[in-house]
């Protein structure tokens, strides 16, 4: 039987397109500024998000971290989500690597208000250390993949131009927010200073993701990606499946929403489960279990009837659609649910 994996959008399989184009891929040494590929897609990622420049690193992960090292000095604070990917998945990457300290704001499904981001910044004092960086993450990861509001995007971004603080946006799934809404990803991107985007997930590359912004930003990111390991030589034949991923892979996003949204709508009468279907706007599906089930339990369940899925917590589970999960699936996964018996 097939397995039907919803753990993440990152288990995709790369496309037929994306095999034939490594294979053909122009390459050289990238730490040299020598592989042709490697800058194509460098170049296509900065126009798209309307910025400057750009920089191809191994994970999104590694984007953001180098984000945080450009932007900031050891003993800083940066502002972002209690729940942001940066804060809670990232290894403890901001003390470590970059020395600063996190202020956490506590958001609505990780949506922080303009004005709690604001009261966040510290004023000068010689006991405060210095607000040096915004963070946002949009679409939100441990907010079921919601979308952040254009207008909340542009008010936190005025925000920081006021006491003149820069705005990274972690973006891992920035195309789905772009999808969601119907408007072009520079729509987006316009209101934050740096950007880092995945190629890795939704838009099904094997490796890779883009950090953008200024070329003064680039430039020290650049170096910082040096420091941590991410110099590649020959990445051109990675780098190959992003551009396929870029001109090929953005507007059948749409698809993954419309079966998140289906497999929430089927959800809805299994017993044990407790789903809000309005909750769906992207590619995420976070399902509650009612009360005296456990979460752990259900997914070691769904796991000997070929479905996979992560856990949030005892009570929560999350569901990834992507697109190696078809509407047939989807509706095979909606039945095995409503088969459980605990």
């Amino acid at each position: 039987m097939e397995i039907i994996d919803l753990r993440s959008d990152t288990v995709t399989i790369p496309t037929p397109e994306m095999r034939e184009a490594m294979f053909k891929a122009e390459v050289g040494d990238d730490v040299y500024g020598d592989d042709p590929t490697v800058n194509e897609l460098e170049k296509l990622a900065a126009s798209m998000m309307s910025k400057e420049a750009a920089l191809f690193v191994p994970s999104g992960t590694m984007g953001n971290q180098v984000a945080v090292m450009s932007w900031t000095n050891r003993g800083d604070e940066i502002i972002l989500e209690v729940e942001a990917h940066m804060y809670y998945y990232e290894v403890a990457g901001l003390a470590v690597l970059s020395g600063v300290q996190a202020r956490t704001v506590k958001g609505e499904r990780g949506i922080m208000s303009p004005q709690d981001v604001e009261a966040a910044i510290r004023p000068y004092n010689i006991h405060f250390p210095r607000t040096s960086l915004i963070c946002v993450e949009n679409t939100h990861n441990r907010g079921g993949g919601k979308v952040v509001p254009q207008k909340v995007m542009k008010d936190i971004y005025e925000v920081g131009q006021r006491y003149r603080i820069p705005v990274h946006l972690d973006g891992a799934r920035i195309f789905n927010a772009s999808v969601f809404l119907g408007i072009p990803v520079k729509e987006i991107t316009r209101y934050s200073d740096s950007v880092m985007f995945c190629l890795s997930k939704g838009l099904s590359a094997p490796v890779g993701s883009l950090l953008v912004g200024d070329s003064s930003f680039i430039n020290r990111a650049r170096k910082y990606r040096k420091m941590l390991g991410g110099g590649m030589r020959q990445v051109g034949v990675i780098a190959a499946a992003g551009l396929v991923a870029l001109r090929t892979m953005v507007n059948r996003l749409k698809e993954d929403h419309d079966n998140a949204k289906v497999l929430a709508l089927g959800l809805i009468d299994v017993s044990y489960l407790k789903v809000d279907p309005s909750y769906v706007e992207t590619n995420m599906v976070r399902i509650e279990l009612k009360e005296g089930y456990d979460a752990y339990i259900l997914v070691e369940k769904l796991k000997e009837q070929n479905i996979l899925c992560n856990p949030i917590n005892t009570t929560s589970i999350r569901l990834v659609t992507h697109k190696d999960i078809n509407r047939d699936l989807v509706l095979r996964a909606i039945e095995i649910f409503k088969n459980i018996k605990f």
